[in-house]
């Protein structure tokens, strides 16, 4: 190659401002100098191929469409060269030599405006080749246009205010790219570094990339996204979540979408097996893969889904993306909240399929990621009637399997027109709870709920079409006539009945905000409930589970009338130290139930003392 007379021009005083805002700012990571670069050649081989379809007068028209990487460790150089469409003088000059001089200015005013998003402007400065200066010494562009009379032109710039433009000797079609690497970037003139780049941002472009001596191409070409769903096999799909996830496990199921209203896109979609990633899983943060026309623009996007989808793994790629300059941020748009939509609701229909056609893989699903859809209609109030149809539970009287609230529903007595619920520690200990005594006995159902989040769950989910839910930890259920185990005569004399009262009151002082004979409890003891009926024990969690300074509210210790340990309560002496231990652990035992004792462990020597006091024969 030879320069003849190579003339100099200077950059634009606009123009060198913003090439320090590419170099410097708006790129987060260096070696995406390389998927510029490549981009750029394969827009020039399409644009070649476009050409080709109206005319063959081209230069090399049967020259192959590739991109040939050469990594020199020893000169700290890379050559880029593609047979793309090549550039005149002219053409060079524009695309190389001017950063959209019309729209700079109004650039560099909106950047230097901070209450101006900038970020919707920079999609019109094509300058992503302006990147590969974060790492060149020196950059010289030679190309030979398509055209068969065209002449060979080369482009020479430091990065510094201007650049040089002159004649070059070069017989074939297409652009060759050689970097000058700075000595901090002697990293990117290894291949297995090169190869690594490509890999990761470049790997589906549509022409073969060659590195080095390599024959064959180091990219794939062909996205599975972007393939016919009926020429993909299963196993094709479970071998790119494989590779994509190193996930041990096969993926519970995939969505392959290709849409073209209201937005184009391609998306390849999995729902794992398991919520927690393994030791060596690829993936280290949640969100999707975003391409653009087959080329990585975020490796983690979390923009696409609702938080409450962020399990889910996969590709989204659309050409219709607007991309800022970097290409590493999508631009502020309409466009992004319609893919959010029609991801979204794709994958609701799809849960909402799998959960009909296969019980049992959906419960597993459930067990998984059940978690995140609760969190989803706390945090998205807006999508909770989306997702109550997903939502599952396990009750009292089936509390091995999964229901959903329409199977809830479906199972209702005549006249119920309630939801009914519990909030507890775990399943075991809440179906032993005393709030459940009357639901047992009459056959009732109550979903249990007995994770910390379904408490921040019952903040946006009120009701269930025209049912609503009710804690059964309230004083009364609404509308239910309550059963009772124990006829008049078993009750103990209302007198008796109220000095065992005011004995509980005296022994318990402030405590409580009362005791009182329950019209609920049929085999427990006693029970607490709230003394204001306008209380909330569903908050009282939240800030319980969220560690704010919060005083619960004193309860009503509610006593069951009927019920033995009251009886032979009673026949102890008033002030017996004995008779003060048993109200004290009755109201313990009540505390330790309700999830809200302080200091359980506080209870064991008066457990030891009722122990001693049993085999004492007292």
């Amino acid at each position: 190659m030879t320069d003849t007379a190579p003339q100099q021009f200077n950059f634009k005083a606009e123009t060198r401002q913003l090439l320090h805002i590419l170099i410097h700012s708006l790129y987060k990571d260096r070696e995406v100098f390389l998927r510029e670069l490549i981009s750029n050649a394969s827009d020039a081989i399409n644009r070649l191929r476009f050409e080709m379809l109206t005319t063959q007068d081209v230069l090399d028209p049967k020259a192959d469409l590739k991109i040939h990487i050469t990594a020199d460790k020893e000169n700290g150089t890379l050559t880029i060269t593609d047979t793309g469409i090549g550039m005149t003088r002219e053409e060079i000059i524009d695309h190389l030599g001017t950063i959209a001089q019309s729209s700079a200015r109004k650039f560099m005013e909106a950047a230097k405006d901070k209450s101006v998003d900038a970020s919707g402007m920079i999609g019109q400065f094509g300058v992503g080749f302006y990147s590969v200066f974060m790492v060149a010494d020196w950059v010289r562009v030679t190309s030979r246009s398509f055209r068969p009379d065209a002449q060979a032109v080369t482009w020479y710039a430091t990065g510094d205010d201007s650049y040089e433009v002159g004649a070059a000797e070069m017989t074939e079609r297409g652009t060759r790219i050689e970097i000058k690497l700075k000595e901090d970037a002697a990293e990117f003139a290894e291949e297995y570094r090169v190869k690594n780049i490509v890999n990761k941002h470049s790997d589906y472009i549509g022409f073969p990339i060659y590195i080095g001596a390599e024959e064959k191409p180091v990219n794939k070409q062909t996205s599975l996204w972007r393939t016919a769903r009926n020429e993909v096999k299963e196993e094709d799909y479970k071998d790119f979540y494989r590779q994509t996830t190193l996930d041990f496990e096969d993926p519970l199921l995939h969505i392959h979408m290709v849409t073209d209203a209201p937005v184009q896109l391609y998306a390849l979609l999995f729902l794992p097996a398991k919520s927690e990633r393994n030791m060596f899983s690829l993936r280290k943060d949640d969100g999707l893969k975003l391409y653009s026309r087959n080329i990585l623009i975020d490796e983690y996007n979390k923009d696409l889904l609702p938080e409450y989808l962020r399990f889910v793994q996969g590709v989204v790629d659309s050409e219709d993306l607007p991309l800022n300059v970097s290409r590493e941020t999508v631009q502020s748009s309409g466009l992004m909240p319609k893919l959010k939509k029609v991801l979204t609701n794709q994958v609701i229909k799809e849960l909402e399929s799998l959960a009909k056609k296969d019980v049992e893989k959906y419960n597993s699903f459930w067990s998984e990621f059940g978690v995140y859809l609760k969190q989803g209609v706390a945090a998205s109030p807006a999508d909770t009637e989306t997702i109550t149809p997903l939502l599952r539970f396990k009750t009292n009287l089936q509390p091995e399997t999964w229901s959903s609230l329409e199977e809830y529903a479906s199972r209702m007595k005549d006249g119920q027109k309630v939801i009914h619920y519990i909030v507890g520690e775990d399943s075991k200990s809440v179906l032993r709870s005393p709030h459940l005594d009357s639901f047992h006995a009459k056959g009732l159902e109550a979903l249990l709920l007995t994770e910390p989040m379904d408490s921040f769950m019952l903040m946006g989910l009120r009701k269930f079409k025209d049912y609503e839910l009710k804690n059964v930890a309230g004083a009364e259920v609404d509308g239910e006539d309550q059963p009772r185990a124990e006829s008049e005569a078993e009750k103990i004399p209302e007198g008796d009945f109220n000095s065992l009262v005011e004995r509980f009151k005296q022994v318990l002082g402030e405590r409580v905000a009362d005791v009182r004979a329950s019209r609920r409890l049929v085999t427990s003891v006693a029970r607490l409930v709230d003394a204001d009926a306008n209380s909330n024990p569903d908050l009282q969690r939240v800030y319980k589970y969220l560690g704010r300074e919060y005083e619960i509210p004193k309860k009503v210790l509610e006593l069951n009338s009927s019920h033995e340990i009251l009886k032979n309560l009673l026949k102890l002496d008033a002030g017996s130290e004995l008779g003060n231990i048993v109200i004290e652990q009755i109201f313990d035992s009540a505390l330790l139930v309700e999830g809200i004792h302080p200091d359980p462990s506080s209870m064991a020597p008066r457990v030891q003392q009722l122990i001693e006091a049993a085999l004492a024969g007292k």
